[in-house]
C-alpha cells in the first residue's frame, strides 16, 4: 500500500516516540514527532498534518488528562480540518467520551496494540481527507438503509450528538435501556455511520439460544467435537469479521464463557470449539441489555474485566414515558408505514387520539407502541384514527407516577449539565454534591 498522509505525534515519552514512528513511517508519507506541545501549533501550522496523535498528559504526577483536553481544543480551533487520536495510558472512559465529545476523532489506550493503532490513525486520515464528511457515505451492498428517527427530546439530540463522534470509531458499545427502547435499532444506526457499512451487521440475540448451544453459536465448532457436529461451522465471531456484531441481552451470556469472550476480544482471535488453531478476527462490537450488569458484577454474575472491555462507550436509551414529545411523531410514522402495508393510504391521527397516546405509560416503549398503531391502522375502517382504534395491554397508571425516582435524579442531572454549558464543576455545585459524585452519576446514567 502507498504511503499518504503526515502524521504529527505529540508525546512527552521519547522511546514512545521512536517506537510509533517506526510502526507508522510505512503507512504515513511523512512522520513528525514532538516531545512537547511547545511547538505544536507551530508545528501544525507549518507542516499542516492531516493527523494528530495527542498524549493526554505531559508532567510527571499529573495524570487528569487536562493537558490533552487544552491542546486539543487549541489544534481544532487553528486546524478545525486536523483530526486528533488522543493517546493516554489511562482508560477513563468519561474522559474519552468527554473529548470526542469535543472534537477528537478517537482515542487509543496505551500500551497499545499495534494493529489497533495503525487502524485508528488510518481511519482518522481517511476521514481528514474526506473533508471532514463521515465514512457513512458509502453505500451499503447488503442491507437497505433504513431511516432513524432520532425525535426532538433532550435526551435523544445528545445521544444523537453521542453517535456521530463514535460510530466512525471502532470503540466497543455497550447499549442499555429498557425492553422494546430501540437498542437494536440504535445499534443498526452506528453501524450504518461506521466504516465498516459495507458489510452487513451480525446480530445475536442472547435471550433466545439455548445454554448447550451458547458456545458454538459464539464461537464455532469443527466436525466431530460433540455429537451432532456432522461439519466444521464457523460462529458469528468469525461470520461478522471485517463489520460489526450485536450481541443483544449480553447479560445472559453464562459465566464459564465469558472468560472465553474476553480472550477472543483481547486476542482479537477466537478458537472453534474442539480446534486448537485460532482465526484471526476484526470485528467492531456492539452489545445490549435491560440488566444492570454493574449489578450484575457486584453480586458475581458477570466479569467486572469482561464488562470494561465491552463498555468502552455507554449508551443509555431512556423509556419512551420520558420523552413525551417524541410519540405522536413516532405513531404518524408507524401509520404510515403499515398504511402503505395494508393499502391504507393517508390515514389520520384524531386529537383524541394524540392525547390519549400521550397520556399512556408505555412499559412496552416503542415496540408497544408499534403494535399499537399497527392494530390501530387495521381497525381503521375511514381516514380518520381516533381513541376509540387504540387498544392498550398495558396498566394505566398518571404520567406522573410514571417515573421512578432515578428517572427523576438522571432528569435533573441532564437538565444542570445543560443549564452549565457542560461545566461539570459548576453543575455539581448547582445540584449540591462533590464534583467526584457527579463524574460516578454521569457514568451511571450514561450522560
Amino acid at each position: 500500500m502507498a504511503k499518504a498522509g503526515k502524521l504529527l505525534i505529540v508525546d512527552d515519552n521519547r522511546n514512545i516516540l521512536a517506537a510509533v514512528r517506526l510502526l507508522c513511517d510505512s503507512i504515513f508519507e511523512e512522520v513528525i514527532t514532538l516531545p512537547s506541545p511547545n511547538t505544536l501549533i507551530t508545528t501544525l501550522q507549518k507542516s499542516a498534518p492531516e493527523v494528530v496523535l495527542l498524549d493526554m498528559n505531559f508532567h510527571a504526577g499529573i495524570n487528569t488528562g487536562n493537558e490533552g483536553l487544552f491542546w486539543l481544543k487549541e489544534i481544532l480551533q487553528k486546524s478545525p480540518e486536523t483530526k486528533v487520536v488522543l493517546f493516554t495510558a489511562y482508560a477513563d472512559i468519561d474522559l474519552a467520551v468527554r473529548a470526542m465529545k469535543e472534537g477528537a476523532f478517537d482515542f487509543v489506550i496505551k500500551p497499545w496494540d499495534n494493529e489497533k493503532l495503525i487502524a485508528t490513525l488510518q481511519n482518522a486520515y481517511k476521514a481528514a481527507k474526506g473533508k471532514g464528511k463521515k465514512l457513512t457515505k458509502i453505500a451499503s451492498t447488503s442491507e437497505p438503509a433504513v431511516e432513524m428517527y432520532w425525535g426532538e427530546s433532550a435526551e435523544m439530540q445528545r445521544i444523537r450528538q453521542m453517535v456521530e463522534r463514535v460510530a466512525i470509531t471502532d470503540a466497543n458499545i455497550l447499549l442499555t435501556g429498557e425492553n422494546g427502547t430501540g437498542k437494536e435499532m440504535l445499534a443498526r444506526e452506528i453501524h450504518r455511520q461506521s466504516a465498516r457499512c459495507r458489510h452487513q451487521m451480525v446480530s445475536l440475540d442472547m435471550g433466545a439460544i439455548p445454554d448447550t448451544l451458547f458456545e458454538s453459536e459464539l464461537f464455532g465448532h469443527t466436525k466431530g467435537a460433540f455429537t451432532d457436529a456432522r461439519t466444521d461451522r464457523e460462529g458469528k465471531f468469525e461470520t461478522a469479521n471485517g463489520s460489526t456484531l450485536f450481541m443483544d441481552e449480553i447479560g445472559n451470556l453464562p459465566l464459564h464463557l465469558q472468560a472465553k469472550m474476553l480472550t477472543v476480544l483481547q486476542n482479537r482471535a477466537v478458537t472453534r470449539l474442539g480446534a486448537n488453531i485460532a482465526t484471526p478476527i476484526d470485528i467492531r462490537l456492539i452489545s445490549a441489555t435491560n440488566r444492570d450488569l454493574h449489578e450484575a458484577v457486584a453480586k458475581g454474575a458477570f466479569r467486572q474485566d469482561l464488562l470494561f472491555r465491552i463498555n468502552t462507550i455507554h449508551i443509555h436509551i431512556p423509556p419512551l414515558r420520558n420523552r413525551r414529545e417524541d410519540i405522536v411523531p413516532l405513531a404518524e410514522r408507524f401509520i404510515a408505514r403499515y398504511g402503505q402495508k395494508y393499502n391504507k393510504m393517508g390515514l389520520m391521527l384524531s386529537a383524541e387520539a394524540a392525547e390519549r397516546l400521550k397520556t399512556h405509560t408505555w412499559e412496552g416503549n416503542i415496540r408497544e407502541l408499534q403494535n399499537t398503531m399497527e392494530k390501530a391502522v387495521i381497525m381503521c375502517d375511514g381516514d380518520t384514527i381516533n381513541a376509540d382504534h387504540l387498544e392498550f395491554h398495558t396498566a394505566q397508571r398518571p404520567a406522573t407516577e410514571a417515573q421512578t425516582l432515578e428517572e427523576i435524579e438522571r432528569q435533573t442531572i441532564a437538565a444542570a449539565i445543560t443549564q452549565c454549558g457542560g461545566n461539570l464543576s459548576q453543575a455539581a455545585t448547582q445540584l449540591g454534591i462533590t464534583r467526584q459524585t457527579l463524574y460516578n452519576k454521569i457514568k451511571r446514567y450514561g450522560l
